[in-house]
């Protein structure tokens, strides 16, 4: 057991100071009485003052008042696609739902109606799908059948050059793999081996042009017209619907997508050294598909592009230019319209370290700041707003450095997030503010 409290010797004593006084008479008894009262009065005063002042210099503080706001925030700048004023363009964008929402009756973006045009090569491709419908190749690896050219087919080369189209060497008696055929038509757009397929393949250039329209109609390319296996003939037309979608099925084939994204190939025994005509593959991720033209004024560009623009995973875009200028014009609009999809998103800074977010402020007066801990910035699409919202917790302790929050912000399918820490101590109360303001303490 303890020592017992001091003020209960203060009563011993003072028990004993009344015993040890001597007897009084009425009139002294009376006045001794008097001096008792007081003095208990003035001991029970005593005792409760310093009991107020022992609870007050303990009791529990008042939280802190805790004051934040939203931080301003500035959303990027509008996006400005770039689609060519001349012709017709239409694109496809699979992957960036999210951000850019879903394409609109099959078209992300699109300019110049959806007229039937004239094609040009760009039937080429198709006749590289109806030739692999029948005769298909296992992956990008399988050389496939052999294809044995005839005199025949050696005799193309003379009457496509008179004409003026475009031809690749076939030396007498070339045999290739369908692989390196298909190459030969389609990079540096060989007509010769472009009817020297469809031969092979079908038997005769008319067989093939009716196996190419049954494959359209299967496929429900019903505004695609085929007259040959070149596209050298006007009738050879297409709109930019179907386009687009024939470059999709030209995408999903694993062999076709792997030869048209070759820059070149070389083929001692038969062309030689070739080149794709598709002078944008590698930029901005385009990887096909095929070009076609019939002159000035007729250049097309059947395109498609991985296309990555800083988000979780690449833009799958598939599109058609048709009626540029030039050949060099068509490039340009269609990298002009990649470069405005990648400049459309862009990193918009939300925070920085040390950023005012809000004060701590006590009932007597202290203060602390709240601030912001990281530099943050959220990747967006375009205009997208960003939406901030700020979430409060408690902690341990109100000291400098602890952690009283967080902001997140929101675009899109993107947030980021902040810690929200206090900055500087607050200053205890003093005593007299905790003896003079019972009515806050106690927690």
């Amino acid at each position: 057991m303890g020592q017992p409290p001091e003020r209960v010797d203060e009563l011993s004593r003072f028990a004993d100071l009344l015993d040890d006084a001597p007897a009084a008479s009425g009139s002294g008894r009376a006045g001794r009485i008097a001096l008792l009262v007081v003095l208990i009065t003035m001991l029970v005063a005593a005792l409760g003052t310093g009991g107020y002042v022992w609870w007050a210099s303990a009791a529990p503080l008042p939280a802190p008042t805790l004051a934040t706001q939203p931080p301003p925030v500035t959303a990027g700048a509008a996006a400005a696609v770039r689609l060519p004023s001349t012709g017709a363009m239409r694109v496809s964008v699979v992957g960036g739902e999210q951000y850019l929402g879903a394409d609109d009756d099959g078209a992300w973006a699109a300019a110049g109606g959806d007229d039937p045009r004239p094609i040009a090569s760009v039937a080429k491709l198709i006749t590289a799908l109806v030739v692999l419908d029948r005769h298909p190749l296992d992956g990008p690896n399988d050389p496939g059948p052999t294809v044995a050219f005839t005199e025949a087919d050696t005799d193309l080369y003379d009457e496509f050059y008179v004409r003026g189209a475009t031809i690749a060497k076939m030396p007498d008696r070339t045999t290739l793999s369908l692989h390196d055929a298909l190459a030969t038509m389609l990079l540096p757009s060989a007509s010769n081996y472009a009817v020297a397929l469809a031969r092979w393949g079908y038997g005769s250039e008319g067989a093939y042009v009716d196996a190419a329209n049954a494959w359209l109609e299967a496929n429900g390319l019903t505004s695609t017209r085929i007259v040959d296996a070149t596209g050298l003939d006007d009738r050879n037309t297409s709109t930019p619907r179907d386009l687009v979608a024939l470059g999709k099925i030209a995408e999903s084939h694993a062999a076709l997508a792997a030869i048209v994204a070759l820059p070149s190939i070389s083929l001692p025994d038969g062309p030689g050294f070739v080149t794709n005509t598709n002078d944008l593959l590698g930029t901005a991720g385009v990887r096909g598909l095929k070009t076609g033209n019939l002159g000035e004024g007729t250049f097309n560009l059947l395109f498609s592009s991985l296309l990555d623009v800083g988000v979780e995973a690449p833009l799958q875009i598939t599109g058609v230019r048709l009626g540029g200028e030039t050949h060099d014009s068509t490039d340009q609009d269609v990298a002009a319209f990649l470069k405005s999809v990648q400049d459309g998103f862009h990193d918009v800074p939300v925070a920085s370290p040390g950023e005012d977010l809000g004060t701590i402020t006590t009932a007597w007066g202290a203060e602390a700041r709240v601030v912001l801990t990281g530099t943050v910035a959220i990747r967006t699409w375009s205009d997208t707003p960003v939406t901030p919202s700020v979430a409060i917790v408690t902690p341990q302790t109100w000291a400098d450095g602890e952690t009283v929050g967080t902001v997140t912000w929101t675009a899109g399918p993107h947030t980021a997030s902040s810690d929200l820490k206090i900055v500087g101590n607050l200053e205890p109360p003093t005593l007299w503010w905790r003896l003079t303001h019972p009515g806050q303490l106690g927690g």
